[in-house]
């Protein structure tokens, strides 16, 4: 069902739609209260403060383009977005744990199947690894099919004297450093849809074809475990073997248990470029509340927060898990706000805080966050972006994360997790199954040096198939840990 830009999605006061609220302990609101939501349309963002987003300077092209993507169907469905948040509420609770990652910035030149696949691929190889160190299910959440905008630190950029409009994703502009592509053109956004549209449908093909057998992951972290250079996993691969080994031995195999043959698998992406994002917003037609069909959970980035933006604003209205990035400049009275704004009823699920901070620096941020939404009893999934807070430039002029400094921030975030006696939700991270070499270290000891061999990224550097695995490996330890310390906190009790 497609809405044009001046109708409403519920009736309530004047035509807008109408959240009731009750016992949140929202910023300076009782428990018991019940208060009300102004009423809410999907081009209310239009009218707040807008950053990180285009001038178009063909205005009547981008109407023809929103009008367009208007009539199209959504790419997911309500239904499925119901079903993540609750899968998030078990997040929230300790009895799931969250994985996300894909790409920086998905890119048109690179679509391919092999590409989609690859990274399907080793997101479920971490999946298992992480599954058997938390022992439980593994929520799994693509950094594909929408994640096509980025936000940039500077509106222009200076390539040997030529200084042109930074390149916003594929979106929005080009990468080629020419005046013409750098241009805004609103008729990415069809192609962004039509490329959504069909890495989804490869995506549920993939989860629930055959491709996701337990058994043929298994196959795959062998391989990876038998490489002389990660021997020290082959323990826990082999732990993995015995466990399926005895559930075949009891009977319980793909042909007897289809959750063992297939998967859940949802798509998520940073919700930057709004006209498209209201352009695919609809009503779901069971519970006639709007809900963003452009992915199964959207977030608001680092740069996007403000409580009173227009990112803020439309992800306030629609019923999709959000996600909101925590950085070293958000204060615990801003996340306060945000959390009453984005999350009235104080839902399990529906909002996820993805941490931050750069690795030497959770000590300093992540603690008065965590009292602030223990302040106010929120409920919250914490995951953590290792990613983004270390990037650096390498020896060699190339913007590059260094392995150890993403393993440090998960640990650290692990450690207060456990001093604070909160749960440590789950993990993010940017990330492709390609051999790409961007990120130094891992396994296979990516140098400076090796950087321009395959460094293909369009915007940030990406952990490589061998380096997520890795790191999925390593957090299952720090996650088998915590298990091991709550047994013996439970046996001292």
């Amino acid at each position: 069902m497609s809405l044009n830009d001046n109708e409403r999605f519920a009736w309530g006061g004047a035509g807008g739609y109408i959240v009731a609220r009750s016992g949140w302990r929202g910023h300076g609101r009782k428990p018991t209260e019940i208060a009300m939501t102004k009423a809410w349309t999907k081009s209310d963002w239009r009218r707040k403060p807008r950053i990180q987003m285009p001038d178009y300077p063909d205005q009547a092209a981008l109407r023809a383009v929103e009008a367009q993507l208007a009539k199209f169907p959504p790419l997911v469905f309500a239904g499925e977005a119901r079903k993540l948040r609750r899968a998030l509420g078990e997040v929230a609770a300790g009895r799931a744990f969250l994985l996300q990652g894909g790409d920086c910035a998905e890119s048109f030149a690179e679509f391919s199947a092999d590409n989609i696949r690859d990274t399907f691929k080793v997101m479920l190889q971490m999946a298992i690894v992480l599954t058997w160190g938390a022992k439980v299910p593994v929520v799994k959440v693509g950094r594909m099919a929408g994640q096509f905008a980025k936000p940039r630190s500077a509106p222009t950029e200076v390539v040997n004297g030529v200084e042109l409009p930074s390149y916003r994703g594929d979106i929005i502009n080009g990468f080629d450093f020419t005046a013409e592509a750098r241009v805004p053109d609103p008729a990415r956004m069809l192609q962004a849809y039509t490329q959504a549209a069909a890495s989804l449908n490869l995506l549920r093909a993939f989860s629930t074809g055959g491709y996701a057998d337990i058994h043929r992951v298994q196959s795959w972290i062998s391989s990876f475990t038998e490489e002389e250079e990660a021997r020290r996993y082959r323990e826990i691969a082999l732990r993995i073997q015995d466990a399926m080994d005895f559930m075949a031995a009891a009977g319980i195999n793909s042909d007897t248990a289809v959750s063992l043959a297939t998967v859940d698998f949802y798509t998520s992406h940073e919700a930057l470029l709004l006209e498209y994002e209201e352009a695919l917003c609809r009503v779901d037609s069971t519970t006639g509340l709007p809900v963003a069909g452009s992915g199964h959970m959207i977030w608001i980035g680092d740069r996007t927060r403000q409580p009173d933006g227009a990112h803020v604003e439309f992800c306030r209205g629609v019923q999709n898990p959000i996600g909101l990035k925590c950085g070293p400049t958000t204060t615990a009275e801003d996340l306060k706000v945000l959390m009453a704004r984005l999350n009235p009823a104080n839902e399990p699920g529906r909002l996820t805080l993805i941490a931050r901070f750069g690795a030497g620096k959770v000590g300093d941020h992540l603690p008065r966050l965590i009292r602030a939404v223990r302040e106010e009893g929120a409920e919250v999934v914490w995951s953590c972006d290792p990613m983004h807070g270390n990037t650096i430039k390498s020896s060699t002029g190339y913007k590059t994360r260094p392995f150890d400094s993403v393993l440090r921030e998960v640990r650290e975030f692990f450690a207060i997790h456990k001093a604070e006696g909160t749960i440590p939700g789950g993990v993010h991270f940017e990330m492709t199954g390609k051999d790409v070499t961007e990120c130094t270290g891992g396994v296979r000891a990516v140098t400076d040096e090796d950087l321009s061999d395959r460094y293909h990224t369009a915007c940030d550097p990406r952990l490589n198939a061998s380096q997520a695995l890795e790191l999925a490996f390593l957090v299952a330890e720090e996650l088998q840990d915590r298990r091991a310390n709550g047994r013996a906190r439970e046996a001292r009790a």
